[in-house]
């Protein structure tokens, strides 16, 4: 007896409650944490930086009765940021719009797409600022890479707190790895061998934290196609098989020294004081909708001193 088929019974739809898209987690990317970001008003302007060797030269005396105080002073001089301006968009044309389908809402997959390539931009410009030698103070690359049996990650990374604490007074309080390397030290002998009798906790950002005796560990976990449109994609992780170790304040504040700050300016938003913004807008003559994105920002080194990087720490 003939029985229906599946194909008779069925047509092929689009199913409204799942889709499949590549976004990232924003918490993969680092830059927006990696330095204290610092809200401008203006797109360029300056800032005032002081003397270190002025603050930490021993210069009190002893002062004999009926004597004055001896005196002292510090230089005080100006550096510059200028914030440049970063932006994408995406039209949506109206026969595009009539004719998305259940479970497409064309602003907020636009909304999201854009904020990834964002997102994107962002890191890759700090890793090039940051996170590449010729940069810090102090480039390295340890005596025995940190996949190999008998490295010592813990105490390279102590070696770089001391050369750290040395020319500046402060000892680093952030380290700031690929997810390379953290894969590297999940399995690590010297990480393993630490935590082995004393807990069960797996190796995580904040058990390395505490093994390196620093505030924040944190992980870069981006990954970008480095491929032209049309051309076969080349996917690659940002940040590669870098370190960097330095010291940065929780907030921003006058006379705090920092490794770096981002200078983000909010005058892009018509003065609401965001650092990025979002707008919706009819582009009449090609019918459509534009979705765009806009951000302005200036990564500074502050203070090379206060950086450590080491490169290609894993093989």
């Amino acid at each position: 007896m003939p029985q229906p088929t599946s194909t008779d019974v069925h047509v092929d739809a689009i199913l409204t409650n799942m889709s499949v898209a590549y976004m990232q987690e924003a918490y993969a990317f680092v830059s927006s944490r990696a330095f204290p970001q610092v809200s401008v008003n203006k797109q360029t302007d300056k800032y005032f930086t002081y003397s270190q060797a002025d603050f930490f030269r021993d210069q009190v005396q002893r002062r004999a009765d009926g004597t004055q105080s001896a005196g002292t002073g510090y230089s005080l001089s100006t550096a510059t940021y200028a914030a440049e301006v970063f932006a994408l968009h995406k039209d949506i044309g109206d026969q595009t719009r009539a004719n998305a389908d259940a479970p497409l809402d064309m602003d907020m997959d636009a909304t999201r797409f854009l904020t990834q390539q964002m997102l994107i931009r962002q890191e890759v410009e700090w890793a090039a600022t940051a996170f590449t030698t010729g940069i810090w103070d102090t480039d390295v690359v340890p005596a025995v890479l940190w996949d190999a049996a008998n490295s010592i990650p813990i105490a390279n990374i102590e070696t770089g707190k001391n050369v750290v604490l040395s020319a500046t007074g402060y000892v680093p309080n952030t380290v700031i790895m690929s997810y390379k390397v953290f894969s590297a030290l999940m399995d690590n002998a010297d990480i393993i061998d630490r935590i082995k009798y004393t807990s069960m906790e797996s190796v995580s950002e904040d058990l390395l934290a505490r093994l390196f005796n620093v505030d924040r560990v944190l992980i870069m976990a981006g990954t970008y196609n480095t491929a032209a449109e049309g051309a076969t994609a080349s996917y690659s992780q940002i940040g590669d098989k870098d370190v960097l170790l330095c010291y940065t304040p929780a907030s921003p504040g006058l006379m705090q020294p920092s490794a770096g700050y981002t200078m983000v300016w909010n005058g892009i938003s018509s003065g609401m004081g965001t650092s990025s913004a979002i707008s919706r807008f009819r582009i009449e003559e090609r019918k459509a909708d534009r979705i765009e994105i806009e951000a302005a920002w200036d990564t500074k080194i502050v203070s090379s001193a206060l950086g450590y990087f080491l490169s290609n720490v894993t093989s």
